[in-house]
């Protein structure tokens, strides 16, 4: 039996931002993922953030293209349906190698799953393991 990934809808209003706030996060040096079930079964929820910490907007704007690429590749693996995520840009997002920033991601997204078929997903969270170690 083969499972298809979750369909993938985009986060884009602020109440959407501020309910996944409400939910867990997984916080790694490249990035920060905010969880939260969406009351949707069947789609999975992603939007992207950068604030002006940052830097200035060519900087926030390449750190969300490369969240939303990191998503697009492990959301339908890691991703739960049913659940909404917020990747939130860091300092170290627009510059980190981009297979450290894709083990960020989905050492945040697997520490985040909800265990054993619950509905909310798993506090624990693991220390990032970058390529090589």
């Amino acid at each position: 039996m083969t499972l298809t990934p979750p369909a993938l809808t985009r986060l884009k209003k602020r109440r959407e931002f501020l309910h996944a706030a409400k939910g867990r996060k997984a916080v790694r040096s490249g990035v920060v993922i905010q969880v939260n079930a969406n009351g949707t079964p069947d789609q999975c929820g992603a939007g992207f953030t950068a604030t002006r910490k940052i830097g200035n907007a060519v900087i926030r704007n390449r750190a969300k293209r490369r969240l939303r690429e990191t998503a697009r590749l492990l959301l339908p693996l890691h991703g739960q349906p049913g659940f909404d995520y917020v990747f939130i840009a860091r300092a170290s997002t627009p510059d980190r190698d981009w297979l450290r920033l894709l083990a960020d991601v989905e050492s945040a997204l697997t520490s985040l799953a909800p265990s054993g078929g619950g509905t909310k997903p798993d506090q624990t969270s693991s220390r990032p393991q970058g390529p090589g170690r």
